[in-house]
């Protein structure tokens, strides 16, 4: 089944918390786990950041909401414990909690309003209910960066083929190809060699070349299967056995699956993971605003709690 989201946990999460013992959100993440019949792969399924699980997530965002609003405690870092309201609600049978029931709580009516008060823009809440905080963020994020990469796109896709292979330059040095981008210039547009745009060495001292090939192509144009056989036969023409073929628009289904079967290691870059590298390694972009996600440092504070 699909990985459900956070506000569809929330009751399963305070039903487990039931027994009154204290868990930890590990033991949690296992248990719902099978309660929601997740696959291997839905469970260790990651955020577009890769650096937390989907699921894990949305547990612990669960928790949140539901300590917010006072079904829930944590006795310490890492745990919950359900509470005595906690248990009022199970005892009220609720077919579903969500957010919207968690309004009867003043509590949690008082954290929505904070977090209302601090937000810069309106949003149409109903539609990110649904989303953790994390996932919320990172959604804004990925469609500006497909914004981008769509703008960037445009801008080389105007470029003159000089420019174009300026730019494959540059992208291979900040990619850690070709040593310093004077040794890198000379590389690509220099070759006469028939289907090779250019040579560039693998690493700062040389020991191995990759051929390159440049197309600054019309988005709607294809990459075919022979255009890639014509660079493959060039590269063995030149006992060469690593190959980079870059263009603008996009290969056939053909073309990829030949580049796959072949002993030559060819690697095939589209324009859409072009200007993905070109956001990734800051060629043609500048970085306009950061934000950085910080958590609670638990080791920081140590044994230094007061006892009450």
């Amino acid at each position: 089944m699909p990985i459900p989201d956070f506000q569809s946990i929330m009751l399963p999460l305070l039903t487990l918390a039931s027994d009154g013992k204290v868990h930890h959100i590990h033991e949690a993440v296992n248990e719902l786990s099978g309660h929601f019949s997740l696959s291997e792969e839905e469970v260790s399924k990651l955020l577009p950041s890769g650096q937390q699980p989907v699921f894990y997530n949305r547990v612990g965002w669960a928790r949140t909401y539901l300590k917010k609003a006072g079904l829930l405690e944590d006795p310490k870092r890492g745990y919950f414990q359900i509470t005595g309201r906690g248990r009022q609600v199970l005892e009220e049978k609720p077919s579903r909690i969500d957010m919207q029931f968690l309004r009867k709580f003043p509590e949690y009516v008082e954290f929505r309003e904070t977090v209302k008060e601090e937000t810069d823009e309106e949003v149409q809440e109903e539609n990110l209910e649904g989303l953790t905080p994390e996932e919320a963020l990172e959604n804004a994020y990925q469609r500006i960066r497909n914004d981008l990469s769509e703008e960037l796109l445009s801008y080389v896709l105007n470029s003159t083929p000089g420019f174009f292979e300026k730019l494959v330059v540059q992208l291979l040095v900040k990619m850690g190809y070709g040593g310093s981008q004077r040794e890198a210039a000379r590389a690509v547009g220099q070759s006469g060699d028939e289907g090779i745009d250019g040579i560039i060495d693998e690493d700062r001292l040389g020991l191995d070349t990759i051929y390159v090939q440049a197309k600054k192509w019309d988005a709607n144009s294809v990459v075919g299967r022979p255009e890639i056989q014509k660079f493959v036969g060039a590269l063995q023409g030149q006992r060469a056995k690593k190959g980079i073929f870059i263009t603008t628009t996009r290969f056939s289904n053909e073309a990829r699956e030949y580049a796959s079967n072949i002993d030559t290691k060819v690697v095939l870059i589209d324009g859409k993971r072009l200007t993905s590298l070109m956001i990734d390694y800051g060629v043609g972009v500048t970085i306009r605003t950061e934000y950085e996600l910080k958590e609670l440092d638990s080791d920081y504070f140590g044994e230094t709690s007061i006892d009450n």
